[in-house]
């Protein structure tokens, strides 16, 4: 039975992460990292393709705990199950690791009794691969290749081998406790030290509770903007610092359709958006170490800059299909991997460069090399502005001009020019980066707008739209009370609006080279609130923010996108893109946001 996507709630360890469903499943485990290969991949198939859930004993397929939420501050889920003969709470999270990955489960009475009964399908290679599985020591060890999971109780239960799972039945009562670890570790290595799990389970609330301590934000919807952060941390690999933008691959954009793509990466164009975020916040550590995993990404030739990379850095993530899933509601193929990582997108210049005036302004202690990085992609980007590209929505048909691409070469001289003039110890040449600026403002207001409709257009040439280009007042490109902008926004509500969200932009002409239609984007929907609120009509652009709230569901997560007729969230889950939307509206309505939008 498919759950919906709004039915997950996310747990982690900063390196990888799974989700728990409200029927008590976990359908969805990556191990040891984001990008691995899961061992859970109900998600995208059925249950003989991994998951395990713990419910009473009796609960039907699909049946829904009774009440969930996150412990305040923390990453730590609590559900809890009301049958006839008592209460449960199950304790969900993965302690932040010292070697090893842990899944810890605790299953706590609450009255009465309660018997309770946990199912484990280890199925690793994305639900491909059935383990071996045998006792060792009263506890079991399940080996496949190079993946081995040890999984033990404590105390120990009634546990025995059925129909290629592993099945535990036990009674709690109240104040009892039953707690469960799988542990994950490479099977030609000897076998982690076990986790103490009631041990884990204080240091997870301390360690949360102190991360989130630290946010400054003590604005309006609070505690929304404090959800939030805390999702971004647990998509932030710690290692390396790089944020992916999901947890998910393949979870669709149209229920049945084939818009279903890997999003366990990181995209440089969230740099910008996630480093405002995080410094306006208060997480300069979270900020400083973003910053750092930017800077060894880009390294190199400004000509092989790619627009994502892998969560260490890594530039091949080469896409294929996974035939043996059947997609999430039968919305196939299943993907990994991602081939828009060899795309052309012009804008990601602009945002990296954007990003790292961002980390300046905001008093970051500056990188010796990160200036020359900086030069050297604007000498790049001088050179080929005036190129198509796949744009900012990585269109799989035709390149074209962007108007969303040509904009973000404008931040990128723009943002030169502005650092040049603030520090004129540094090398450059501030009139390179003027009439750079100059031109491609000029062919962007000459090409991209259309002065029949009075709006920017996605490409040159083009009668359709892009949301993207609701940020045209955020980056500075034009003031907000610009007619131009004014008309943009207006054109894109009317055009791209649905049920008072809005699209990326229209599928009907196929711009994307793709069959199908998606849903209502929800990191554009708060663009729009973003520019409504600079355009001073606060009231619409507070209304649509907490319009935008009731999307989130139970436990304050969002997907990518958002269907209004069916109610549904759509695409890959949690999404960082839609969270950091969140967090910077949300500042934005308070006057905290630390953004540039003076016209160039």
């Amino acid at each position: 039975m498919t759950q919906p996507i709004e039915d997950y709630a996310l747990i982690g360890d900063l390196m990888t992460s799974g989700l728990v469903g409200r029927d008590g499943s976990i359908d969805w485990l990556c191990l040891p990292r984001f990008d691995s290969g899961a061992c859970f991949a109900r998600l995208l198939g059925d249950e003989e393709n991994g998951h395990w859930r713990i419910a009473p004993l009796g609960a039907a397929d699909g049946e829904r705990c009774t009440r969930r939420a996150y412990v305040d501050g923390s990453l730590v889920l609590e559900s809890y199950w009301e049958t006839e003969t008592g209460t449960v709470k199950v304790i969900d999270f993965m302690p932040q690791r010292d070697i090893a990955p842990d899944v810890v489960r605790i299953v706590e009475g609450i009255s009465g009794t309660v018997r309770m009964l946990s199912t484990l399908r280890l199925r690793f290679d994305y639900g491909h691969v059935v383990p071996w599985v045998r006792r060792s020591d009263g506890e079991r060890v399940a080996v496949a290749g190079p993946d081995s999971v040890w999984f033990r109780s404590e105390p120990p239960v009634r546990t025995w081998g059925e129909d290629n799972s592993t099945r535990s039945q036990f009674p709690v009562t109240a104040g009892r406790r039953v707690a469960f670890v799988l542990t994950w570790h490479p099977s030609h290595h000897p076998r982690p030290e076990p986790t103490d799990p009631f041990e884990a389970l204080d240091s997870s609330l301390s360690d949360w509770r102190a991360w989130a301590s630290q946010c400054r934000y003590d604005g309006p919807y609070k505690e929304v903007v404090t959800r939030s952060l805390i999702t971004l941390k647990a998509l932030t690999y710690a290692p390396t610092g790089g944020i992916v933008a999901a947890a998910t691959t393949s979870l669709p954009e149209e229920i049945g359709g084939v818009r279903n793509w890997d999003y366990r990466y990181c995209w440089l164009r969230d740099a910008t958006l996630t480093l405002g975020s995080l410094l306006t916040t208060g997480f300069l550590d979270e900020a400083r170490a973003w910053r750092q995993w930017l800077l060894r990404a880009v390294a190199g030739a400004p000509a092989d800059l790619q627009i994502m990379y892998g969560i260490g850095g890594e530039r091949r993530i080469p896409e294929s299909e996974l035939p043996w899933l059947s997609g999430y509601a039968s919305s196939a193929p299943a993907r990994v991997g991602n081939a828009a990582v060899d795309q052309l997108q012009l804008d990601v210049y602009g945002e990296v460069i954007d990003a790292l005036h961002l980390a300046r302004s905001a008093g970051l202690p500056a990188e010796a090399h990160s200036w020359r990085i900086q030069l050297a992609l604007l000498d790049f980007l001088e050179q080929n502005w005036r190129r198509p590209d796949e744009g900012l929505w990585e269109v799989r048909g035709p390149r074209r001009h962007f108007v969303h691409s040509k904009v973000m070469a404008w931040v990128a001289a723009d943002r030169a020019v502005r650092t040049l003039e603030s520090d004129p110890s540094l090398p450059g040449e501030v009139d390179r980066w003027r009439a750079m600026r100059d031109a491609v403002h000029r062919d962007v207001c000459d090409k991209g707008f259309d002065p029949e409709r009075g709006t920017f257009t996605q490409y040159y040439g083009s009668r359709e739209l892009d949301a993207a280009t609701l940020l045209i007042p955020r980056v500075g490109f034009l003031p907000p009370d610009d007619p131009r902008v004014t008309g943009t926004v207006d054109a894109v509500r009317a055009e791209l609006g649905r049920s008072g969200l809005v699209r990326r932009y229209s599928t009907a002409d196929s711009v994307d080279g793709l069959p199908g239609d998606e849903g209502a984007f929800l990191a554009c929907s708060f663009w729009l609130a973003d520019a409504l609120h600079l355009m001073g009509r606060e009231d619409e652009a507070r209304a649509l923010f907490e319009r935008l709230l009731t999307v989130c569901n139970d436990v304050g997560l969002l997907a990518e996108e958002y269907d209004p007729v069916s109610g549904r969230q759509l695409g890959n889950f949690p999404q960082a893109f839609s969270h950091v939307g969140l967090v910077n509206t949300a500042l934005t309505l308070a006057g905290m946001e630390k953004r540039t939008t003076e016209a160039g």
